[in-house]
């Protein structure tokens, strides 16, 4: 996750004031080890660049193999698997769950999933809605574009704290059985507002454009955040706490805000947009990006304390 991960974590290195250090001869994995590593929904192979005790356990400093070197991370043994033929078995088969191409890297997305083609067919019709509600912009009524061509006209390039921020917040929820506490504070609601007010003290002449683009977000997060920005085990919790056609953005956060950031390419893939417009429209989601990792730490939850998932599996691995 670049430089950021390995800061923050460096920030937090060393042993606790109490608790058993453990002893050298309990390390799992040794530099130099090739392993299999979860990251996101997901498993690649990696290889223990070094192994340290930091808080009182081992952690291991990881490259994924094929990948560029910004994405190195330290991680916790819940992260890693021996590499052997059982757990290779493992790996393919959660590759098959989730629909993944071999041909294709799709990125370290935190938020990857399958979907049956019902699921698909209904999540194009509910974006092609969306994208004409209040929309300038024209729906191709004809074939539905793909994603693949689309994707290489639209990316949003999302700031390596931001990375990291999406891969804690996977790990909370799939491997710690925990979730947000809802409502939030502040709401997506909330968030947008103070964006839309530091823009207007900076620019006032940017505000009407900026309102805007800030309405299409809200109104993807609502549409999308049921269908697309909740795990599985976040689902009865959902279900429970967007009723009486209360919008999720009045109740969830940043941590959920942050997932329609990874959702985005694929949502507007289905939405004409000028190239002209689709660059300047990056610019703009990438500012708005910068300013939430400005204030990460006051919209962002550092640990998940809610109550834990109810019937879960426990660690992604068993899963």
């Amino acid at each position: 996750m670049g430089n950021s991960s390995k800061d923050a974590d460096s920030a937090n290195s060393g042993d606790g004031p109490s608790g058993d250090v453990p002893s050298s001869d309990s390390r799992v994995y040794s530099a130099g080890e090739k392993v299999l590593a979860y990251h996101g929904p997901r498993i690649y192979e990696a290889k223990v660049q070094k192994a340290e005790i930091r808080k009182n356990e081992w952690r291991y400093f990881v490259h994924y193999l094929g990948w560029n070197k910004n994405w190195d991370e330290w991680v916790g043994e819940s992260r890693l698997m021996k590499h052997n033929d059982e757990n290779v078995v493992k790996q393919r088969a959660l590759d098959k769950k989730q629909g993944v191409d071999k041909n294709v890297k799709s990125g370290r997305s935190a938020q990857v999933k399958a979907k049956s083609s019902a699921d698909a067919k209904v999540e194009k019709e509910d974006i092609k809605n969306i994208a004409s509600k209040g929309k300038k912009r024209k729906i191709d009524s004809g074939v539905e574009k793909g994603s693949g061509n689309d994707e290489k006209l639209f990316k949003i390039q999302i700031p390596a704290p931001l990375k990291k921020q999406l891969v804690d917040d996977w790990d909370f929820v799939n491997q710690q059985d925990k979730l947000v506490k809802l409502p939030r504070s502040p709401t997506v609601d909330e968030i947008l507002t103070k964006y839309l007010e530091y823009k207007s003290k900076k620019d006032s002449v940017e505000a009407d454009s900026t309102g805007e683009i800030l309405k299409g977000i809200r109104l993807y997060f609502d549409k999308a955040l049921p269908m697309m920005l909740v795990y599985k085990k976040e689902r009865k919790q959902c279900n429970e706490a967007v009723v009486d056609n209360v919008s999720p953005s009045t109740i969830y956060g940043a941590e959920h805000l942050l997932r329609l950031f990874v959702k985005l390419p694929e949502l507007l893939s289905y939405v004409n947009i000028e190239e002209e417009t689709l660059s300047r429209l990056q610019q703009k989601l990438l500012d708005f990006l910068r300013f939430l990792q400005k204030n990460q730490s006051t919209f962002f939850l550092s640990a998940y304390e809610g109550t834990k998932v109810s019937g879960g599996k426990g660690k992604g691995k068993d899963e």
